[in-house]
């Protein structure tokens, strides 16, 4: 059988270019002239918090690989797990037909997850787990006979995925904008978005202020809303902003009070990311319905769920004849390998207390980036558990954003990747937000290096 032969860097990414159609990307950025000369990286293997590229150099790992590797790249018992299931079930239809490992997670995710989170409903990505949480939401309150309540409300700032569900309730303009004539029509609150705040509020007041928005809109809208879907603590994709778990208790008890569902989206803060192992926790709350992915296989294949009430299924749980069905699918719903993957990843968060060791290393990379307090191009600095992100800005006094057209962010990606002679940091920028979110193993000499270079690449790119 023909193998595939190594090739020189340039070659497969010469290849890449002529074919692949990359994600979230302006192709021209890679294959333009001089003002787009963003380096196309072919990456060959990966250990640890490190990827290293088919020319030997090495990448430290700063965002997890879209924020989904949390206990770093091949982990042993991940890889082990993954051959050993390879032996025996590959995949098999999930309807009508059922396995060990979707059984096996599912009791532990409903275990773990917060009280009351009794059924779980796998799928294959975030986004379809978004898709399928509203969806449930929608045709529950039909089945139980109002199906007037078709709408939902959802956070400006806000980001759910791609899809057309979940770019809907989104409200990052980049991704939706061009889409909007597609899309249905939500009711957006403004975000309580703690960068926002005046000097000298706290997050608390802050957030508990920012709360009436969301009161008078469930007070207006309840009677045809479904549900209120956010990201618990820290709109991830839409520039790491971040808020107190204060409005979730108020959430919680505003959905209650107006008999409207509430979604919360931790597929990027789950799994540890914020300190603990769910961001509701901060709260003490449970949601009705809770979307899951990234790191729930720990960066290996891809897999979602949504876990939800019992009353909820129950709702849906009736004779064929009535249809109430949920009829929502995916030709890989519930796939062996990765839910071997995921229940191997559930299986290393018992080995030791993650969500802390998360919150700790949070604190030292904070501490770590201490010299950009006094940057004059830093506007915040900003940390929720194994997340920290710093906002550039023209000016810090006025927090005037730079021109889009400079890309700022850019710079900075561009001077890490090259910085050091033998090795560059893989930084995502979210326009000019440089943010971290590394896998849990890293070490603080790592955090030290990553912290190190970024802020010489912010210098730079804010020079």
């Amino acid at each position: 059988m023909e193998t595939l032969a190594l090739t020189d860097p340039t070659d497969l990414a010469e290849r890449s270019l002529a074919r692949v159609w990359h994600p979230c990307t302006q192709m021209h950025d890679h294959a333009g002239g001089a003002d787009a000369n963003i380096p196309l990286i072919p990456i060959r293997s990966a250990e640890g918090v490190w990827l290293e590229a088919t020319d030997g150099r090495r990448y430290l790992d700063a965002v997890s690989s879209w924020w989904t590797n949390l206990f770093g790249h091949r982990h042993p018992h991940i890889v082990a797990s993954l051959k050993d299931q390879l032996d025996t079930l590959d995949h098999v239809i999930f309807a009508g037909f059922t396995h060990e490992p979707a059984v096996a997670v599912a009791e532990r995710l409903c275990k773990l997850a917060p009280k009351g989170l009794e059924r779980c409903f796998f799928v294959d990505n975030g986004s379809a787990a978004v898709e399928a949480a509203l969806k449930m939401s929608f045709h529950y309150w039909r089945n139980v006979g109002k199906p007037k309540k078709s709408r939902y409300i959802a956070l400006t700032g806000g980001y759910h995925g791609e899809t057309l569900g979940a770019l809907a309730v989104g409200h990052t303009g980049i991704y939706r904008d061009t889409y909007a004539p597609l899309l249905m029509n939500p009711i957006h609150v403004a975000s309580p978005d703690c960068y926002e705040r005046a000097p000298g509020t706290s997050w608390e007041d802050h957030t508990r202020r920012m709360f009436a928005d969301m009161e008078l809109a469930l007070e207006q809208h309840a009677h045809e809303v479904c549900a209120v879907i956010l990201e618990p603590l820290v709109q991830c994709a839409g520039g790491m902003r971040m808020y107190h778990p204060v409005y979730l208790t108020l959430l919680r008890e505003a959905c209650d009070r107006h008999g409207v569902h509430l979604i919360a989206d931790e597929i990027a803060v789950g799994f540890g990311r914020t300190g603990q192992m769910f961001a509701c926790e901060w709260a003490r709350i449970s949601p009705d319905f809770m979307c899951l992915s990234k790191g729930l296989t720990g960066g290996t294949l891809p897999l979602a769920c949504v876990l939800t009430r019992d009353p909820i299924y129950q709702a849906f749980y009736a004779e064929h004849r009535l249809g109430r069905a949920f009829l929502h699918s995916h030709s890989y719903t519930g796939n062996p390998l990765a839910c071997r993957a995921a229940l191997a990843t559930l299986e290393i968060f018992e080995q030791q207390d993650w969500p802390s060791r998360a919150r700790l290393l949070g604190q030292y990379l904070f501490n770590a980036l201490a010299p950009l307090r006094s940057h004059r191009h830093v506007a915040d600095i900003r940390q929720q558990g194994l997340i920290v992100a710093v906002e550039l800005a023209r000016s810090t006094r006025t927090r005037e954003p730079f021109a889009a057209s400079d890309r700022r962010g850019l710079r900075a990606y561009r001077h890490a990747l090259k910085s050091h002679k033998d090795f560059g940091v893989l930084l995502r920028p979210l326009g000019d937000v440089v943010y971290f979110m590394p896998p849990y193993v890293i070490e603080p000499r790592e955090i030290q290096t990553m912290a190190q270079i970024a802020i010489e690449a912010i210098d730079i790119a804010t020079q």
